[in-house]
C-alpha cells in the first residue's frame, strides 16, 4: 500500500494537478477577500451616506420581506369611508345630513324635482376624463344609483385630466377608484362598478335594469367612450332599445370652452369624432334622436393635433398591437386637462335638467341656419344666371335643393371648408362642370321649370373663388383640370365619390 502511495506522489501528472488545486484555492482565496473589501468600502460609504435621522428626515420600520409598511392613517382613512359608506347604504344615515349637504341643489331644482334626481338611476360608460368629472357631478348632485362600465386602468398620464384618480391609484382599474375616491364625499350614493369592455352582446346586462328582476331601468346612459366603434355600437343600442343616451364627442386637441354645444347629432358640426360618429350611425339606420356634446372649436396653425406613432413603431410591423385592445387607438391624443372635465360637467348638467324636467333648450344648428338660407339663396341666383345665358327664361326657375341638403353638403360632403383654399368662411355652392349638353331649363310640366342641377354636380368654395368659377368654368370653355391644381381635382374627385357612398342613407 505504501508503495502505491509512494509511485503516486512521485508521478509528474500528479504533482501538476495537485498544483493546479492549490493555485486555483490561492486565486479564489484572493478574488473573495478583494470583494469583501470592496463590499465592506462600498457599504461604509453608503452608510456615511445617510443623514442622520432629524425632523427633515424620518425613516418607517421595514417588514421582514425589506418592504415599507403601508401608511397607516391612510389604510385606516379607507376602511371608516367603505364602513361609512356600507352602513349609508344601508339607511345608517342622517337623512338630515344628506339634505344639508345637498341643500344648494335642491333649492334650485324645487323639491319635487331634486325628489325624482334623488331616486334616480344613470350608467356611465367610459371612466377617463370626461366620465371621471361626469360621475362626480352627478354623484355630489344627488343621484343615488350609479353604474359604472370602464375595462381599463387608471395610468400615470391620465392623471393631468382624471376627476379624483391619485398616484396610489395608478395600476388599479378606473371604476373601482372613482368609487373608491368618492365615497367618503357622498356614501350613501349605490355603486355598481363593471371593469369590462362594452358590447353589443352584453348590453342587456350590462345596461339592464339596476338589482334583479323588474328593478328600475336606467334613467339615462352617459357614452364617454373614446373609440369609435364601441361608441356607435353604445349609441346604436340604446336608440334601438328606447334607452336615453348623451354622448361626448371629443376633447382631445380642444382648447375653447367657449365654443362646446349640446345639439342633435344631426346638427353637429365642426367636430370629426362627431362627423365620423354621425355618419357610422346613418348606416345603422339612426340619423337623429341622439343629443351629443361636442365643440365647433376649429384646427389651425400651432394648434395641438393628433400625434403620430414614432417611426421606429411602424419598422417594428402590427403597430395595431400597441392599443390595449383590438381596434382601440394607439396613437397619442393630446389633451388639455381643463377641457375634459369641462365636456364632463356639460353632460352631467345634461343629465340632471333632462331627468327632473329643468327647462332648457338643446341647440339645433339654429347658428347655421342663415347661413345655410343664404348658400342657397346665391345657388338659386347663380342656375338663374346660368339659365339667362343660355338664352332662356329664369322667371320662376326653381333648383331641386333643399336647405337640408345644402348643410349636407357642407358639413357631411365638404366638411365646411372650401375645396379650393380650404377656407370655412364666406361659402358657396357652384356647379363643378359646365353641363355637357348645355344649360337647359325643365318645362314638361305646364306652369313648372326647374335647374336639372343634382347634388353630385355641386362643390364648395368661397364666394369669391365662386365667382372666378363661374367666369371662367361655367361661363367658358376652360375645364376645372386647367384652372386648377392636381391636388384641388382630386379632392372634389374624393368628396363626390364619397357622397355617392353616403346619398343613399340619406
Amino acid at each position: 500500500m505504501s508503495s502505491w502511495f509512494e509511485r503516486q506522489l512521485s508521478s509528474h501528472q500528479v504533482q501538476l494537478a495537485a498544483t493546479a488545486l492549490v493555485s486555483g484555492i490561492t486565486v479564489a482565496g484572493l478574488i473573495y477577500g478583494g470583494q469583501t473589501i470592496r463590499r465592506k468600502v462600498a457599504t461604509d460609504q453608503l452608510k456615511a451616506s445617510i443623514p442622520p435621522l432629524d425632523e427633515e428626515h424620518q425613516a418607517q420600520r421595514l417588514t421582514d420581506f425589506g418592504a415599507a409598511l403601508p401608511v397607516p392613517s391612510a389604510a385606516k382613512e379607507d376602511e371608516r369611508a367603505a364602513a361609512l359608506a356600507g352602513r349609508a347604504q344601508q339607511g345608517d344615515y342622517d337623512d338630515a345630513l344628506i339634505d344639508e349637504q345637498l341643500t344648494r341643489t335642491a333649492s334650485f331644482l324645487t323639491k319635487p324635482r331634486f325628489q325624482i334626481l334623488r331616486s334616480s338611476f344613470v350608467i356611465v360608460v367610459g371612466l377617463g376624463g370626461v366620465g371621471s368629472h361626469c360621475t362626480s357631478a352627478l354623484a355630489r348632485s344627488g343621484v343615488s344609483h350609479i353604474r359604472l362600465i370602464d375595462f381599463d386602468q387608471v395610468t400615470l398620464s391620465s392623471l393631468n385630466r382624471h376627476a379624483v384618480a391619485t398616484l396610489a391609484d395608478v395600476g388599479t382599474p378606473k371604476v373601482q377608484c372613482v368609487r373608491k375616491r368618492l365615497e367618503p364625499v357622498v356614501p350613501w350614493v349605490h355603486w355598481q362598478c363593471l371593469n369590462e369592455v362594452w358590447r353589443a352582446d352584453k348590453g342587456q346586462r350590462l345596461l339592464g335594469a339596476w338589482g334583479s328582476g323588474n328593478g328600475r331601468r336606467p334613467d339615462y346612459v352617459v357614452d364617454a367612450i373614446d373609440n369609435i366603434d364601441s361608441k356607435v355600437e353604445l349609441l346604436k343600442y340604446c336608440h334601438k332599445n328606447g334607452i336615453k343616451v348623451v354622448s361626448s364627442m371629443g376633447a382631445g386637441c380642444k382648447s375653447d370652452p367657449t365654443s362646446i354645444f349640446v345639439a342633435d347629432i344631426s346638427a353637429s358640426i365642426e367636430d370629426p369624432l362627431s362627423r365620423t360618429t354621425r355618419r357610422k350611425l346613418k348606416l345603422a339606420g339612426v340619423s337623429k334622436g341622439v343629443p351629443v356634446v361636442y365643440s365647433t372649436e376649429k384646427p389651425g396653425p400651432g394648434k395641438a393635433q393628433l400625434l403620430p406613432l414614432p417611426e421606429e413603431e411602424f419598422l417594428k410591423g402590427k403597430v395595431d398591437e400597441l392599443s390595449v385592445l383590438p381596434d382601440f387607438r394607439a396613437r397619442i391624443m393630446p389633451v388639455l386637462g381643463t377641457m375634459p372635465a369641462i365636456f364632463g360637467y356639460i353632460v352631467a348638467n345634461f343629465v340632471i335638467l333632462e331627468i327632473t324636467g329643468y327647462p332648457h333648450e338643446v341647440g339645433s344648428g339654429k347658428g347655421r341656419e342663415k347661413l345655410y338660407d343664404s348658400i342657397l339663396s346665391s345657388l338659386q341666383g347663380l342656375e338663374e344666371r346660368l339659365a339667362r345665358d343660355a338664352g332662356q327664361d329664369p322667371l320662376g326657375l326653381k333648383i331641386p335643393v333643399t336647405k337640408e341638403d345644402v348643410a349636407y353638403l357642407i358639413e357631411e360632403t365638404f366638411r365646411g371648408k372650401s375645396v379650393v383654399s380650404g377656407l370655412p368662411t364666406r361659402l358657396a355652392l357652384t356647379r363643378w362642370r359646365k353641363p355637357k349638353d348645355g344649360y337647359k331649363v325643365d318645362q314638361r310640366w305646364d306652369g313648372q321649370k326647374f335647374s336639372r342641377v343634382q347634388l353630385q354636380d355641386l362643390v364648395c368654395m368661397t364666394k369669391e373663388e365662386a365667382a372666378t368659377h363661374e367666369k371662367e368654368v361655367l361661363k367658358s370653355e376652360m375645364p376645372p383640370e386647367v384652372l386648377y391644381d392636381v391636388d384641388v381635382v382630386q379632392m372634389v374627385d374624393r368628396r363626390q365619390r364619397e357622397e355617392q357612398e353616403y346619398r343613399r342613407y340619406r
